[in-house]
């Protein structure tokens, strides 16, 4: 029996839905092809990414022509200019953002997007704490972020991350005379630890601090919010993911609780916003008067690897995509 004819329109053209010769169809990919396709970010995910070189440049090259940075001094060790020279309020340590956004930034990230999750609709209902799959979700994706700053910043079973990598780098701390003999300067095996006793923790790599947890932070937020934001039409159209079976199919995104709820809708995504705002602001002022470039690129480095295997390594594993999912799906 053939196969019907197609319905041919009065203006001679033919449905899109009517066309199903498999002539047509472009020859699928390799497996690995796919996979490495599916890994890839969006345009607009792209773009996100990029502003945070971009940032940490713009702040270095400013750092170089400005002739008030350029010429005050600058102390490698604590990684500042004193505080009595600074070019700027934002270059001492002690202006109240570094003290009351960067130095508890997790909370505010957390705070952020625990709003979101709750008052956005496309997580579920905003009129109660109902716990959707989608919200469930999204705690385990700031879970395993959370759990990331934490093993970067906090504990490695003992020292952090960055301390560790700065007396494997031959970082110590080195200590007055009055603590020689009492077991060692590097019985101090945290940067925090050394301080806490006026010590100076130098000699090694000090990945920066402030640029990872900005650039770790406001991109979860900025990942997490961005299918609401362009209310799921180009990440629809671009997001691919890979299936069991190997191929690769863009990801479809439900935006039918979006109807309607327009007051909900600014209500989640304010506070991320106004997070990821006051991050990028902070990431400028970290880029323009603390660190060396090699520390803030560090930084960057370790924090987007992050980024990466929460939020794009997924696409390419349905395994591990069923357990923690992909914001707006």
């Amino acid at each position: 029996m053939a196969p019907p004819s197609p319905r041919i329109r009065r203006n001679g053209t033919t449905p899109k839905s009517s066309v199903t010769s498999a002539s047509t169809a472009s020859p699928p990919e390799p497996p690995s092809a796919n996979s490495q396709i599916a890994l890839l970010p969006t345009s607009l995910e792209t773009l996100l990414l990029a502003i945070y070189p971009a940032t940490l440049l713009l702040g270095s090259i400013f750092s170089i022509i400005d002739p008030t940075a350029r010429n005050a001094p600058y102390n490698p060790v604590t990684q500042s200019h004193p505080p009595e020279v600074a070019p700027s309020y934002f270059a001492q340590k002690k202006n109240l953002f570094n003290v009351f956004f960067v130095k508890i930034a997790w909370f505010w990230v957390t705070l952020a997007f625990s709003l979101f999750l709750v008052l956005h609709p496309s997580t579920g209902p905003s009129r109660g704490l109902v716990l959707t799959p989608k919200r469930l979700r999204g705690f385990v994706r700031w879970g395993i972020i959370t759990t990331w700053w934490a093993l970067v910043t906090q504990w490695f079973f003992g020292p952090a991350l960055i301390d560790r990598g700065f007396r494997i780098t031959g970082g110590a701390c080195e200590l007055a005379s009055t603590f020689e003999g009492t077991g060692g300067a590097r019985e101090f095996v945290t940067g925090q630890a050394c301080k806490s006793v006026g010590g100076l923790w130098k000699g090694g790599h000090d990945i920066s601090g402030h640029v990872f947890i900005l650039v770790l932070g406001s991109t979860f937020l900025g990942l997490e919010i961005l299918p609401a934001l362009v209310g799921a039409r180009g990440l629809r159209e671009e997001r691919r993911i890979t299936t069991r079976d190997g191929s690769v199919v863009m990801a479809e995104r439900d935006i039918s609780a979006d109807d309607g709820q327009d007051a909900d809708v600014k209500g989640g995504i304010s506070a991320p916003l106004v997070v990821t705002g006051l991050s990028w602001w902070m990431l400028l002022m970290t880029a323009t008067y603390f660190h060396t470039w090699f520390e803030k690129l560090t930084g960057l480095l370790v924090a987007l690897a992050g980024i990466f295997v929460v939020y794009f390594l997924p696409r390419a594993l349905p395994a591990m995509r069923d357990v923690i999912g992909m914001p707006g799906l």
